[in-house]
């Protein structure tokens, strides 16, 4: 998985805030328009032509066109320097490897257009989504925005087969990476370019997992994306192999989830700094956050119980109830606080991992005394009660035991930072990045989508950088808001 910087960008700190863009002199190109194509001498010179002369007609602000030639072998490398000769704003970027994401990785990193945009050659969208598309990042509203076949509103025409395989495919996302959005291999795609400098290092693909690859890290990220429902029919002639594209696509699914899981991405690189909406400050009262921790909590708790009944099950076969009841305790304890730590409550690093884990055996010590006593009490009634007796008992008593435990941790042990006082604007004493762990998908603990950005207690940049140390999202722990994660439904609209 790619985690490199690219040039002229920092690991660390957040992304600005988002602003409209100026209106720049006539000509300035506020869009840049990717083609990319392989051997498509056909289609180039009459979707070009029509590209062009639509936004010509209908587009406000300066824009470009970007023929991007994946290492063609027929005529469209003569066709598109023709274009490009002929056509005001047209140009071309030849790449000698085949590839949809190489060849949009590389232009988008060379254009200076802050806003970028891709479509497919065969024109199947219709180009009136295109202004709708573009618009909500030109106003600073979105950092993404796609176009989408499956909302309610969308008219397409294509066969029943490229019908199930686009759906299937997109239930596999919402199954195995807990995607929102609802489209992810619709061709006609756009991005801000504050964005795409931080994100595109990221994405490891490419080729047609590319898209899909990049709206996951997004989504992850608590960046917010824009769906736009298009009209659609579909391309008779398509050269996509479908077979092989689904392939390749289920590996980069088993790819991308594997690395969220263990938290392998950099995405606190992609916060966005909150403040200008007055939505954004703290609602007093509310406790940030804490519908999601309660979901990571019991998510971790489920699988700790389980571990815990294990080990008490294999040490009770060698040594008595009480040795085998604290040595099963000890050691799922001490996975709970690990577990918690990083998943629920979003420490990441290991500054004072070793005093969590000792406040962790202090909660231990508590649950040790109630499991304990319940276990004497147990025997102290029934003289010498069943192995299935002594397990109901444990089970009842680690319930109660559970929730004292996560009242400690979310108080004692890994207290919310908002609520402590801070020595200086903008400072805050740091655990690491906090995040609310959602529940698991089918390729482990992929989390809950997070809103990136910051408290609002800590708006100003510190140790933390402008995001601040608390964040809303997956097991990788990104900065984001916790005490108002605003998601919306399926519809069409805004995914944050």
């Amino acid at each position: 998985m790619r985690t490199d910087t690219p040039a002229g960008t920092t690991a660390t700190g957040t992304l600005p805030a988002r602003e409209h863009l100026p209106v720049g002199a006539a000509g300035t190109p506020v869009l840049d328009v990717v083609i990319p194509v392989f051997n498509e001498e056909k289609d180039l010179e009459p979707c070009v032509r029509r590209l062009h002369d639509h936004l010509a007609r209908t587009f406000p602000y300066g824009f470009r066109i970007t023929v991007a030639d994946n290492a063609s072998t027929d005529r469209t490398p003569r066709v598109a320097a023709a274009l490009a000769a002929s056509v005001p704003g047209v140009r071309v970027r030849r790449l000698e490897q085949k590839g949809r994401g190489r060849a949009l990785r590389t232009v988008w990193a060379e254009s200076d257009a802050p806003v970028l945009a891709y479509m497919d050659v065969d024109l199947s969208t219709d180009l009136k989504a295109l202004l709708p598309l573009v618009a909500p990042l030109i106003s600073g509203h979105s950092d993404l925005a796609i176009g989408s076949r499956l909302t309610r509103s969308s008219r397409v025409v294509r066969g029943a087969k490229r019908e199930f395989v686009s759906r299937t495919y997109n239930l596999i996302l919402r199954g195995s990476l807990a995607a929102r959005f609802s489209d992810a291999q619709c061709g006609f795609k756009a991005i801000r370019r504050d964005v795409a400098e931080r994100l595109l290092p990221m994405v490891e693909d490419t080729g047609w997992f590319f898209d899909t690859e990049l709206l996951v890290l997004a989504e992850r990220a608590g960046l917010r994306i824009h769906e736009v429902p298009v009209d659609w029919v579909d391309d008779p002639d398509s050269s996509v192999h479908i077979v092989r594209t689904a392939v390749d696509d289920l590996k980069g699914v088993l790819r991308v989830g594997r690395a969220l899981a263990v938290g392998a991405l950099p995405l606190d690189r992609l916060a966005r700094p909150f403040g200008d909406d007055p939505r954004d400050g703290r609602i007093t009262g509310v406790p940030g956050g804490l519908a999601r921790q309660l979901v990571g909590f019991c998510a971790v708790g489920a699988l700790s119980t389980l571990l815990y009944l294990l080990l008490y099950s294999v040490f009770r076969a060698g040594v008595g109830p009480q040795p085998a009841n604290a040595a099963a305790l000890l050691l799922s304890a001490v996975a709970n606080t690990a577990a918690n730590r990083r998943l629920t409550f979003g420490v990441r690093g290991r500054e004072r991992a070793v005093r969590h884990q000792a406040q962790g055996l202090v909660v231990f010590g508590i649950g040790l005394a109630l499991t304990s006593g319940s276990l004497a009490a147990l025997d102290a009634a029934a003289g010498s009660p069943s192995r299935g007796t002594e397990l109901a008992v444990l089970v009842v008593a680690n319930l109660a035991a559970t929730v004292l435990r996560f009242l400690l941790y979310r108080a004692w042990v890994f207290p919310d930072r908002r609520d402590l006082p801070r020595s200086g604007a903008g400072t805050a004493p740091g655990d690491g990045t906090h995040s609310a762990a959602g529940a698991t998908g089918a390729l482990g603990m992929t989390g809950t989508r997070g809103a990136a950005g910051v408290t609002s207690d800590h708006r100003t940049a510190g140790p933390h950088g402008a995001a601040g140390p608390h964040g809303a999202a997956g097991v990788h722990g990104v900065p984001g808001m916790t005490s108002d994660d605003r998601t919306t439904g399926m519809t069409t609209g805004d995914r944050r």
